[in-house]
């Protein structure tokens, strides 16, 4: 009856079945146990076909706490009508009959409560299915011989198992297959109550790990929580040291950009002052050793001096003399001659300066400025030893002639100023003879001369003769620098150039020469007296003050004319390629220095032989890198250079038309 209450379960919760493992076995096995006991009370009650008499299936469609008091007593009357119905069944069904229907009544009361009470809580694998004692021991409990059924089932229970054992293998057989089917049912519940039971000791387990594990994930969020904010703390905090550390990196920069310029700006005033100290140092060391010389100089002279004065003492004191004795002889009539002699005198004189001029004119043109000639073309020829020779002699001659010269210098001013002019050519052209010889150096001073009294020009205040007096009283002067004439300045210019050494004499000889320059007759002149190598002495660096009037006075001759193309054919030599690859070389070269010079050798590279001359001194390469590192703006400088490269096969044509438009 237990088995019965038990098999309702599944109708009344069927979710809970499906969860039990083997639930639908254990439906099956109660749907038979229900059919055969309905088939057997059939069988033993023909009369009764309602089935609100079996008590079996009412206990398994009603539950107990479902029923009401009076339907339990009806329960109770149905279960005793059953026993006495099974007493008078085969005689064999005596063992029914002991078998206390109260006791099974309460049995079966406490399976339904104790399944309902399963269902309301939802504890089901918790709960002790058990069957009813009677049933547990033996399927039927047999009562006395007297076949009383108030006994206590207590006393029923307490029966030795061998007296229950023989009570049952008198049992009809389907009695022993229903006991044996509820048993099976027990076994099976139990196991199934021992596996939830097991099942629910695991969820236990897993919750209180679960809690822990909740515990600890709170904990660990509590803790990334304060993280956090100490986090953003931080980034905050270090987003201001990072503006801060911006700011003073670009305050540092702006102050190390100022420092650099600064620097730069002190660097460049040292490299000047650099400079100005080594130029003044050089300048010194020129003026000692020239102050040496002029010591020199001056002690000669002073001796000389002396020397002077003694002869003078002595021809005085002799001249006294021979006047006083004069005057005691002198008679009237030697009066009168006095003044025909010292008018036959002058023009005497000037015959002679004539005669002097003319010679002087003739051995210039023909002589000295033809060796010249002849030296310059000589280099190919196989004359170079007579030439020498004669260079040597020359060279001596002039040497000689020249401190004469600069004697009768003082004798000008009384002299027709038309023939100043063949003096002064002479004097340049026996200047020129000596500027490759050795004789240079012994006739400097003499030369210096020269070129301070043609620059300053020569006054005289006394009379050609001590017994002629000077008419009027004033002084005369012959000026050579100054002139109006322009052979006689252009040729005294050229003089000063090559002997003086005065900055302010050299400046004003540069102006002087750039003027006369801007006329034809004085690029005649310049071609005539091949005054190109006197310009590339001063066209250094070191006459920093010099070298834009040089520059200029050359560029004067490269303006168009019947001058430009022998001009050019002078310039196309070693020596002038030479200085202008030492001054290309300087670093510090004046940006107009360097395009007034590009012009020049922008007209020097259309002739086609001086291609050798412009690769011999690399030339070339030096124009190509002051144009790679010329400034944007210097665009007359860029086309030049341009035109340049292109006239030496060095650049494209495209190039130099674009620079052009640019």
């Amino acid at each position: 009856m237990a088995a019965a209450a038990m098999l309702s379960g599944p109708e009344r919760s069927p979710s809970r079945e499906a969860e039990r493992p083997g639930g639908a076995a254990q439906t099956a096995g109660s749907k038979a146990v229900r059919t055969r006991f309905k088939s057997r009370r059939s069988l033993t009650y023909p009369d009764s076909s309602d089935s609100s008499d079996d008590p079996l299936a009412s206990l398994t469609v009603n539950s107990p706490s479902e029923c009401s008091h009076g339907s339990r007593k009806h329960y109770r009357k149905s279960h005793y009508d059953l026993h006495t119905h099974l007493n008078r069944l085969r005689g064999g069904l005596d063992a029914l009959s002991e078998i206390n229907p109260l006791e099974t009544e309460e049995e079966l009361i406490e399976a339904d409560r104790r399944g309902s009470l399963m269902q309301n809580t939802g504890a089901h694998a918790e709960a002790d299915v058990t069957l009813p004692s009677s049933l547990a021991a033996d399927p039927v409990t047999c009562s006395d011989d007297d076949g009383n059924p108030g006994e206590s089932p207590l006393k029923h229970a307490r029966r030795p198992a061998s007296k229950t054992a023989n009570k049952r293998s008198s049992l009809p057989p389907y009695v022993s297959e229903i006991y044996d089917e509820l048993l099976l049912i027990h076994q099976k519940l139990q196991h199934e109550t021992a596996a939830q039971q097991e099942y629910a000791l695991q969820l236990r387990e897993k919750e209180e790990f679960l809690i822990n594990k909740e515990e600890m994930l709170l904990q660990h969020e509590a803790a990334l929580t304060k993280i956090r904010d100490v986090e953003e703390e931080i980034h905050a905090k270090f987003q201001i040291l990072k503006e801060e550390h911006s700011a003073d990196v670009k305050h540092l920069s702006e102050a190390l950009k100022e420092k650099i310029k600064e620097n730069k700006r002190l660097k460049s005033s040292f490299d000047t002052l650099k400079e100005m100290n080594d130029s003044l140092k050089k300048q010194l060391n020129d003026a000692s050793g020239e102050n040496k010389k002029l010591e020199v100089q001056a002690k000669r002279v002073q001796a000389r001096l002396e020397n002077l004065q003694r002869k003078y003492e002595f021809l005085t004191v002799q001249k006294s003399k021979d006047v006083s004795r004069a005057v005691a002889a002198m008679k009237p009539g030697k009066q009168e001659k006095a003044p025909a002699s010292r008018t036959c005198k002058v023009p005497l004189n000037t015959q002679v300066y004539e005669l002097l001029a003319a010679l002087m004119d003739w051995i210039a043109d023909h002589q000295l400025s033809r060796l010249r000639q002849e030296e310059m073309k000589g280099d190919s020829q196989k004359h170079l030893c007579m030439l020498s020779s004669h260079k040597n002699y020359i060279q001596e001659k002039c040497a000689k002639l020249l401190p004469v010269i600069a004697e009768q210098l003082q004798w000008m001013p009384f002299v027709n100023p038309e023939l100043h002019e063949p003096l002064v050519k002479f004097i340049y052209w026996a200047m020129r003879q000596l500027d490759s010889g050795t004789q240079h150096t012994t006739v400097t001073s003499t030369l210096r001369r020269l070129g301070e009294d043609l620059f300053k020009g020569v006054i005289t205040k006394g009379a050609p003769s001590p017994a002629e007096p000077l008419a009027g009283g004033k002084p005369r002067t012959a000026a050579f620098f100054k002139s109006s004439s322009l052979p006689l300045r252009f040729l005294s210019t050229l003089i000063v150039l090559k002997t003086v050494t005065r900055a302010d004499y050299l400046a004003q000889a540069f102006d002087s020469l750039c003027l006369d320059l801007k006329t034809d007759e004085g690029k005649a002149l310049f071609l005539e007296c091949r005054a190109v190598p006197l310009l590339l002495d001063h066209l250094r660096i070191s006459s920093k003050g010099l070298l834009s009037n040089v520059i200029d006075s050359l560029l004067q001759m490269t303006a168009e004319s019947r001058s430009l193309q022998p001009f050019l054919e002078a310039c196309s030599n070693e020596l002038f390629f030479r200085t202008c690859s030492v001054l290309l070389r300087n670093p510090k070269l004046d940006t107009q220095i360097l395009e007034k010079l590009s012009i020049i050798l922008q007209k020097l590279s259309k002739i086609k032989s001086n291609k050798k001359l412009f690769e011999l001194f690399t030339i070339h390469l030096m124009l190509q890198e002051i144009q790679r590192t010329a400034h944007p703006d210097n665009a007359f400088l860029s086309i030049n250079l341009n035109s340049t490269l292109f006239n030496l096969g060095m650049t494209k044509c495209s190039s130099v038309a674009t620079t052009t438009v640019h």
